[in-house]
C-alpha cells in the first residue's frame, strides 16, 4: 500500500510535492501548537504519520531536484 502511494507521489511534479508539502507542514504545526499548549489530540498517532509523510515527500523532492540536475 505504502509502495503505491510513493509510485503516486514520484509520478508527481514539483509543484504538486511542494504544495502537499506544505499542507502536512501546516497540519503538523496546528498539532504540535496545540500539543505544546497544553491540550490533548484526538489521535496521538496523526503527529508521527505526519512526521513520516513529511519527511517521505523531502526525500522525493530532493531526488527530482538531483534528477533535474543531472
Amino acid at each position: 500500500m505504502v509502495q503505491r502511494k510513493l509510485e503516486r507521489l514520484r509520478e508527481s511534479d514539483l509543484k504538486g510535492l511542494y504544495r502537499r508539502l506544505n499542507e502536512i507542514n501546516v497540519e503538523y504545526m496546528k498539532l504540535n501548537s496545540l500539543i505544546k499548549a497544553g491540550g490533548s489530540i484526538e489521535k496521538p498517532g496523526k503527529v508521527k504519520h505526519l512526521r513520516r509523510q513529511r519527511a517521505r515527500l523531502l526525500t522525493i523532492i530532493a531526488e527530482k531536484e538531483q534528477e533535474a540536475r543531472e
